[in-house]
């Protein structure tokens, strides 16, 4: 018994819908009833609470809970260019609200394109799965984290995370959010990448992820290709490969106007038509595109 975990605000509520109509077509409809929805939010609207749960009803989603909250507040926003604090809702969760043995949690900006469940067939009942970072690969060779290597050398070349995908044992949630909250008090002076260098701090400390495959976090790179050619040079991988999960990272988001027109934008924008329809059958008239049409 799992849960899919999301943290949404205002700004994200569409695309979070987008996330669960295509998280609603890699399952059966069998295997949906099992599934329950849990969202963290700091501002969403009642309107946009009620339309949100009848959306999940809709899709075939077993139950729906959201509940209010804030993080903590050692929360330091590094880099606010396109991110606000609520990412940093994903260490919130507790198991009450949970409510089930496993969380996975997804961003609001991933695509999923089949099963999310393998990689809790062989989780530890002391780890965090998670896959590593495609563009920040190793500590001490990438941007995230400056200074972790110099202040602890053995630390070099281990990997780094991303913490837009993650399967969860709930019963790690509580150590996970003290964990984290120790490494902004302590390492405030790594964090670049705000919640995920927290993340990544805690656990490089302890040992507790668990790696996952690639497929089940693999981000969308033609948007970049679009305007250089440094991807290939840090990317670890053939460009085109198949993926559970398609992560638009970056503030090129593909509901955005100005993205680049590539195949997996097209893929995700006639995934928000679709969930656009929903919204529209609900007669919510207050959710459009943000940051524009295309």
């Amino acid at each position: 018994m799992y849960a899919i975990g999301m943290c949404v605000d205002e700004r994200y509520l569409l695309p979070s819908l987008i996330t669960l109509t295509s998280l609603a077509d890699g399952l059966a409809a069998r295997a949906r009833r099992e599934v329950a929805i849990r969202v963290l939010t700091l501002d969403l609207s009642r309107q946009h609470v009620e339309t949100m749960a009848a959306v999940a009803r809709r899709l075939g989603f077993g139950s729906f809970g959201l509940e209010y909250s804030r993080p903590d507040t050692v929360s330091v926003m590094a880099d606010a260019s396109y991110i606000t604090v609520t990412t940093y809702l994903r260490f919130q969760f507790t198991p009450s609200f949970v409510g089930r043995s496993h969380l996975v949690y997804v961003d609001a900006d991933v695509l999923v394109t089949g099963d999310l469940t393998a990689p809790l067939h062989r989780l530890p009942p002391d780890r965090i799965g998670a896959v590593r970072d495609e563009f920040n690969w190793a500590v001490g060779q990438c941007p995230a984290l400056p200074g972790v290597a110099k202040r602890w050398p053995q630390l070099y070349g281990r990997p780094y995370v991303n913490a837009g995908m993650l399967w969860l044992p709930v019963a790690l949630l509580g150590r996970l959010r003290a964990g984290v909250e120790k490494a902004l008090v302590r390492g405030r002076r790594h964090i670049l990448h705000n919640d995920q260098d927290a993340l990544n701090l805690w656990l490089l400390e302890t040992g507790a992820a668990h790696p996952v495959a690639g497929e089940f976090n693999r981000f969308e790179l033609g948007r970049f290709l679009e305007r250089g050619d440094w991807v290939r040079r840090v990317i670890h991988r053939p460009l085109r490969t198949d993926a559970t999960a398609l992560h638009f990272v970056g503030e090129h988001k593909p509901w955005m106007a100005s993205c680049p027109n590539t195949d997996d934008v097209r893929t995700y924008r006639a995934h928000a038509v679709r969930a656009l329809r929903f919204v529209g059958r609900l007669g919510d008239q207050s959710i459009g595109v943000p940051g524009g049409v295309w």
